[in-house]
């Protein structure tokens, strides 16, 4: 998955798409380079990060949606939204996947949230419909649950990790979308210090557990860049070695900014994964 981020701010290719050309431009660079799925973003989700409006983040997304589907009409596209607005939108205008970096909760404030976790966790309730969900299922379309939260408050960090994505999967059964639309991504660098993010790398296997394909974000994030020392625009070794890592543990897609060297990763990743069993390609 190749990011296409057409914002201002983000954290480490804000600004770089400011026209519908220069999107083209990438992602066509992007696709030659192997890319199979391309992720487009309006709004930045970096810490610290001015909010948008989601009439804002549809002048991003629109625009660009509609000049790679033009160019494109096969390939597929991923709106990296927690709007629902923006999503059902963004599906309308051509793309074929929800990305949402709240799991379908962004509608639950920390209270609320809590609230609704501990009586469905307990058997007292069933989950809310939230916005994004009942949107998510209108649009019959796959659907990626990133793990987030609004604190770092872990109690017991993997069984509340563990609870908060099946939380999300229980909103998503809740709303009626058919399970295997549905992917779950472990949120590197959302909600986590560093030890906390290389943690969900490390064990990534106990979130492939729960059935559903993972994909993996990890690429220039901070966290690699406190590990090695470097800044935002040095970190492709790092990015490399945590995508062979998560590969390993399972993961079926990784969400990456350097497309032509990270495949070079995935493929390494997967012959040493085949073993025996690989051949090489005619």
């Amino acid at each position: 998955m190749g990011i296409l981020n057409v914002t201002p701010d983000s954290f480490s290719d804000g600004g770089e798409l400011p026209t519908p050309n220069a999107v083209v431009a990438r992602a066509r660079r992007m696709l030659e380079a192997g890319a199979d799925v391309l992720d487009l973003g309006g709004e930045s989700t970096r810490p610290d990060a001015t909010p948008v409006s989601a009439e804002a983040e549809l002048a991003r997304v629109l625009p660009a949606i509609s000049i790679l589907r033009q160019t494109w009409p096969d390939v597929p596209l991923s709106i990296d939204t927690f709007k629902p607005e923006v999503a059902s939108a963004a599906i309308a205008a051509g793309a074929d996947i929800i990305n949402d970096v709240w799991g379908l909760a962004g509608a639950l404030d920390a209270v609320a949230r809590t609230a609704a976790m501990k009586s469905w966790s307990e058997g007292n309730g069933a989950v809310p419909l939230t916005p994004m969900a009942e949107t998510a299922a209108r649009c019959h379309c796959p659907v990626i649950l990133m793990h987030n939260r609004p604190d770092r408050n872990y109690t017991d960090f993997w069984a509340d990790v563990l609870l908060d994505l099946r939380f999300s999967l229980a909103l998503a059964e809740r709303a009626g979308i058919p399970v295997h639309q549905l992917w779950l991504d472990p949120g590197f660098g959302f909600a986590k210090d560093a030890a906390q993010n290389l943690e969900v790398l490390k064990h990534l296997d106990r979130i492939v557990a729960l059935g559903r394909p993972v994909l993996v974000g990890s690429s220039r994030k901070s966290t690699i860049g406190k590990v090695l020392g470097t800044t935002v625009d040095d970190r492709l070794e790092g990015s490399g070695a945590t995508a062979v890592w998560a590969i390993q543990q399972g993961c079926r897609m990784i969400r990456v900014h350097d497309v032509a060297p990270m495949v070079r990763y995935a493929k390494m990743a997967d012959a040493i994964a085949a073993g025996l069993a690989f051949r090489a390609s005619p």
